[in-house]
């Protein structure tokens, strides 16, 4: 490894906010500092709108991507502070470890360079996966997928959905057991390249039948066939449905998820399109501007 830092300097102006779950959850893994928001997060956390059961629910593409750096314990605690599910990516070390990390490598996204696949996991918790963003998370460490759930199980009273995006195969039923045993896996959904795999969707529901797998349609040509998929429990589309499609997913008793260039971006007109369609789960990187989005529609709605 070598050293590579990286740094942001294009950062809005920023406040502190104080989370008094963040400072009193037993479980929490320590922490003492306080994380660093955007001005626009503390009116969303004063309105009372965003601890209502929202549908469809929200999920964070690696986390708050434009507050905390991405894939890190910071960022995700930051999103269920918020009541926002995440997305996070899995990997494994070299010594067989799962970890949170996007990249095939940790140079983006950390102060060194080199192969996750090469690197130990005690070379991994040397690594600062904070600075790149903002000196203010220097230090922030990149965490392994145990404590990216251990966080998730401290925030039970929470209604989110996490998707667990498998970046390799070998890892699934790993992190099902881990989900199993810390008793989160009715709220992770595992996604993901090779999600598209028969084996891996097999693999995952070997190990629990309530785990809950996806079959993807990129387009409307492959929908039919998704929907066909008999232990997929969501489908994963990367276009904008129908209303008459995703009303056959919910009469197959199966439930749409929705990710993809249509709605990763701030693009208010394709969130509404899924929303009225009736999609249950949006993946974006912009979550508090969907979820802006959705409350104006709701205020619209309720006003006629």
């Amino acid at each position: 490894m070598c050293l590579n830092h990286q740094r942001r300097e294009d950062k809005p102006g920023s406040i502190q906010l104080r989370f008094p779950h963040y400072e009193s959850e037993q479980s929490m893994i320590s922490d003492s500092r306080f994380l660093t928001l955007l001005p626009g997060i503390l009116l969303i956390t004063l309105n009372p709108y965003f601890t209502e059961a929202e549908q469809p629910l929200i999920v964070a593409h690696r986390g708050l991507l434009q507050v905390a750096p991405e894939n890190t314990l910071a960022n995700f605690r930051a999103c269920l502070e918020l009541r926002l599910g995440f997305e996070f990516d899995v990997q494994r070390t070299k010594d067989g470890h799962l970890i949170c990390i996007h990249d095939s490598t940790v140079d983006r996204t950390t102060n060194q360079t080199g192969k996750v696949s090469e690197l130990t996991l005690a070379e991994v918790k040397q690594l600062d996966a904070g600075s790149w963003f903002d000196p203010r998370f220097a230090g922030e460490p990149v965490p392994t997928v145990e404590e990216v759930l251990q966080l998730v199980a401290a925030y039970r009273q929470h209604k989110i959905l996490i998707a667990v995006d498998f970046k390799e195969t070998d890892v699934e039923q790993d992190v099902v057991r881990m989900a199993e045993r810390l008793n989160v896996l009715n709220r992770l959904l595992f996604i993901g390249r090779t999600i598209q795999e028969p084996k891996v969707r097999a693999n995952i529901k070997v190990i629990s039948n309530k785990a809950q797998t996806a079959a993807v349609a990129n387009n409307a040509s492959e929908f039919s066939s998704a929907l066909a998929v008999p232990d997929a429990d969501w489908i994963y589309v990367r276009y904008l449905p129908s209303k008459e499609e995703i009303e056959r997913v919910h009469r197959a008793n199966k439930r749409a998820f929705i990710a993809g260039a249509t709605v990763s971006g701030k693009v208010p007109k394709n969130w509404q399109h899924a929303s009225n369609v009736g999609i249950d789960a949006i993946l974006t990187d912009y979550p508090l501007a969907l979820r802006a989005t959705l409350k104006q529609k709701k205020q619209v709605a309720n006003s006629k």
